[in-house]
């Protein structure tokens, strides 16, 4: 007769494409029930992107099936414990704006992109997550510390319509950040369930360059309603962006497309047009993974001198071309968050 031991013994033979270890080893086994030939399996969905975790569910119902004595198999796909998330009232949406690769001009995308659903009426925060580097309080012309009311609960400044929050507005100009990870995970979560965002339509995070503490804890802890990666065309920004898409599948987190930024160089006084970081990387990149390329973003004096001036071009000339093809990005990016909103766990059985 078999028992819960042989149950366990035969999922430790089902190993997950992409995973270096069988789901038992790599801890997606949550539980394992067995009663009356009713063999019950609850599965942590974890770094399983969904084809290969709809894979592995038939590789566990079939594996387990065959064993005597077992005539149904239920696996049921888990949240992660209430616990670990960080809740977010009112918050109906979490978009992440990230790149692995840095100098891409990727909070300058997060900044206009966010100013861009601002103006058009939504209530939009905008959490600036890279705590060794925050641009964004220079970027939208803010100083000052925010201040704190009952709870210990910390009020975001405000510009240009966004509730904005950032590591900058606790620094002076010359203090470094020197954080070990944890200190900067710990910042993290308190911004997101320290800070009274209160009602939002989109919360816009800008991350941090790479695929560490700052992107797996946002990605594991808040419910990311969908991701925008940005990349510049040459191959070597198009390379690293792809390890950010696996970090994001990974995590189940959602892809709603790629951004092209520096697409190419803008002369102010001619007009024309010069490739200066080659064509076509986001493209490729968007071929390759199945993903869409949302807009490509030329480089433009004007886009350079608002930021600096702490007045986004989508909010200084918002008829310029650049902030038309900001407008056009912000509208695919809303429809893609409305199109993947949707409870998620199932029982598959």
């Amino acid at each position: 007769m078999i028992g819960i031991d042989d149950i366990r013994e035969r999922l430790t033979e089902i190993r997950p494409a992409g995973l270096k270890r069988d789901i038992v080893g790599a801890g997606l086994v949550r539980e394992v029930k067995f009663t009356d030939g009713t063999v019950e399996v609850t599965l942590m969905p974890g770094p399983l992107p969904q084809p290969i975790l709809d894979a592995t569910v038939a590789d566990i119902r079939r594996a387990v099936g065959a064993l005597e004595g077992v005539y149904t198999v239920t696996v049921t796909l888990a949240r992660p414990p209430e616990q670990e998330m960080v809740a977010l009232p009112g918050v109906a949406d979490i978009l992440a704006v990230s790149s692995t690769k840095g100098g891409v001009g990727k909070s300058t995308v997060a900044v206009n992109l966010a100013c861009v659903m601002a103006r058009r009426g939504l209530r939009v925060g905008l959490l600036d997550a890279d705590i060794y580097g925050p641009s964004l309080p220079m970027m939208l012309g803010l100083s000052g510390r925010p201040r704190t009311v009952e709870q210990n609960k910390v009020i975001p400044l405000e510009a240009h319509g966004l509730r904005v929050m950032s590591m900058g507005f606790f620094l002076d100009d010359t203090s470094p950040v020197i954080w070990r990870g944890p200190l900067v995970t710990g910042l993290l979560r308190q911004f997101l369930k320290d800070v009274e965002w209160g009602a939002l339509d989109v919360l816009v995070v800008d991350l941090p360059p790479g695929t560490g503490d700052v992107q797996l804890t946002l990605a594991q802890q808040v419910p990311l309603s969908g991701a925008v990666v940005v990349t510049t065309p040459q191959p070597v920004s198009v390379v690293d962006v792809e390890r950010g898409i696996a970090m994001f599948r990974q995590v189940n987190t959602p892809i709603l497309g790629v951004v092209e930024n520096m697409s190419d160089y803008v002369c102010p006084h001619c007009g024309t047009h010069d490739e200066i970081f080659g064509s076509g990387g986001a493209a490729r990149l968007g071929e390759r993974f199945g993903l869409p390329l949302l807009a490509r973003i030329p480089i433009v004096a004007a886009v350079r001198a608002s930021g600096d001036a702490g007045t986004p071009l989508t909010i200084a000339e918002p008829e310029h071309p650049v902030s038309r093809l900001y407008a056009a990005l912000a509208e695919q990016v809303l429809d893609g968050l409305a199109a993947g909103r949707a409870p998620a766990p199932r029982i598959v059985g």
